[in-house]
């Protein structure tokens, strides 16, 4: 199989290999989209569809949730089955999804559509580095590689950006929805250029996969953010509690899945990793903590503060931008640094966070705009040095057959923590009482202590992150 691919990187003709890397990118850029437009057009849908705290809620966490818990399962069926029917089959998946969204008649409908979204998106975006391994040349496929960052950063800007102006353009009347419906011509187009060009890959059926494992993690999320949302809504009753019990339950019965299975999720190896494991409880936190802060900030914006979903989005450019631009200045500086650049992007954030809590408390809903950029700025830059760093650092001592099932776990990871925070936090904001102002500022509290039980897990890292980190 080795000599197979290695053959066929050398004979795809350069046009072809840049083609295919500008599908994957296509790809993956209609995932961070997806994903991100939401944080900015809740507000909108809710007030069309109805649902309050709870659909505002399950927007930001139901696209997460699917994507993270399924995000291994589709590397693996990819392995199995071929990166090409597994990256075809999800973008239609995506696409399909995506169209019922933007129809969507009701609450309900428009959350089982989004998590329909993330599960395709979960098919999709593990497959691109197997399908860049088979077209690029070994000693070529750093500079595919090195494209992501900047297209992802750029996207992560121009996404709520894009999502405000569809909203308060109001194309074809559709409002919000047409924020989903362009799918249907971008995802349209993404997969004629995938058929066409994308190389057939048989897989390998040999390769077993761990669906009691991935249904267990399923279930444990789904009860433990229905559990989240409940609360939310109406206080901690018994249903919560109930529900609590349940995803507690299964999360039981998926760690001994984990230990007993022949070919678990995550490989039994890693977390026997201190630093490994200490990586992820990290990230777990960490990504819980700004999630939940990206969501309330644009609450913030738009309910507090009266702004358009545009106003909304551009107001979060510094923060976006703060996180592109230190993101790109630690791909220079890990190797020197390692896990100190982990240590200062928590003190960076945790200052940012400060700095806008204090604003909020002082001039509460009188705040301006451009008092807003540099809380928002260091916010970002704190983000996108730890964004840049962690997971590096994480993946400092593994061995290179656990490099796979790592990268895997921690981009899962990633996703339900972003879930789970954005369930979490805004549970906080919208049961503290006292106004917009006094409800981020609680929030922002939340965020900024959470962010600081990260610091004392920075000293169980690997000290230096992997020189070949490509």
């Amino acid at each position: 199989m080795t000599q197979i691919l290695h053959s066929a990187n050398e004979n795809t003709p350069s046009r072809t290999r840049w083609a295919i890397l500008g599908v994957v990118l296509a790809a993956d850029v209609l995932d961070l989209l997806d994903g991100t437009l939401t944080t900015i057009a809740a507000p909108t849908i809710t007030k069309d569809l109805g649902g309050g705290a709870d659909l505002i809620q399950w927007l930001g966490a139901s696209y997460a949730l699917s994507l993270g818990v399924l995000l291994v399962l589709g590397g693996r069926l990819g392995d199995k089955y071929g990166h090409r029917r597994l990256f075809l089959t999800g973008l239609t998946g995506f696409t399909t999804a995506s169209i019922a969204c933007g129809l969507a008649p009701t609450p309900t409908t428009l959350v089982i559509a989004r998590l329909t979204q993330g599960a395709s998106a979960a098919l999709v975006v593990p497959q691109g580095f197997g399908i860049l391994g088979a077209t690029w040349p070994r000693d070529q496929i750093g500079k595919a590689y090195s494209l992501f960052g900047p297209v992802m950063g750029l996207s992560a800007v121009a996404g709520p950006i894009l999502g405000g102006f569809l909203i308060d353009t109001d194309l074809a009347g559709l409002g919000w929805r047409s924020m989903y419906l362009i799918n249907l011509v971008l995802g349209t187009a993404a997969l004629l250029a995938a058929a066409r060009l994308l190389p057939h890959d048989p897989g390998d059926r040999a390769i077993t996969v761990d669906i009691p494992g991935a249904t267990l993690l399923a279930a444990t999320m789904l009860a433990l953010l229905s559990a989240l949302i409940q609360g939310a809504a109406h206080g901690w009753t018994p249903t919560g509690t109930a529900l609590t019990a349940v995803g507690l339950t299964l999360f039981a019965a998926f760690c001994h899945r984990q230990r007993t299975a022949t070919n678990p999720l995550i490989q039994p190896s890693l977390l026997h990793n201190r630093g490994f494991t200490s990586g992820l409880v990290l990230g777990v936190v960490f990504f819980a903590a700004v999630a939940g802060l990206l969501y309330v900030v644009s609450l913030f914006l738009q309910q507090g503060l009266g702004r358009s979903p545009t106003g909304a989005a551009l107001g979060l450019i510094p923060l976006s931008a703060g996180i592109v631009v230190a993101s790109i200045a630690c791909y220079r500086l890990i190797d020197r640094l390692g896990r100190r650049l982990v240590l200062l992007g928590l003190v960076i954030t945790l200052a940012g966070t400060g700095l806008l809590l204090a604003l909020v408390a002082t001039s509460g809903t009188d705040t301006g705009g451009w008092a807003l950029v540099p809380p928002l700025l260091v916010v970002g830059l704190g983000m996108g040095t730890c964004f840049g760093s962690l997971y590096d650092v994480t993946v400092g001592d593994i061995a290179p057959a656990e490099a796979g099932s790592a990268g895997g776990s921690l981009g899962a990871v990633q996703q339900l923590a972003n879930a789970l925070g954005a369930a979490a936090v805004t549970s906080v904001y919208f049961r503290t009482g006292g106004g917009e102002a006094h409800a981020t500022a609680v929030s922002l509290t939340v965020v900024a202590a959470v962010t600081l039980l990260c610091v004392p897990l920075v000293r169980l890292l690997p000290l230096k992150a992997q020189e070949d980190r490509h």
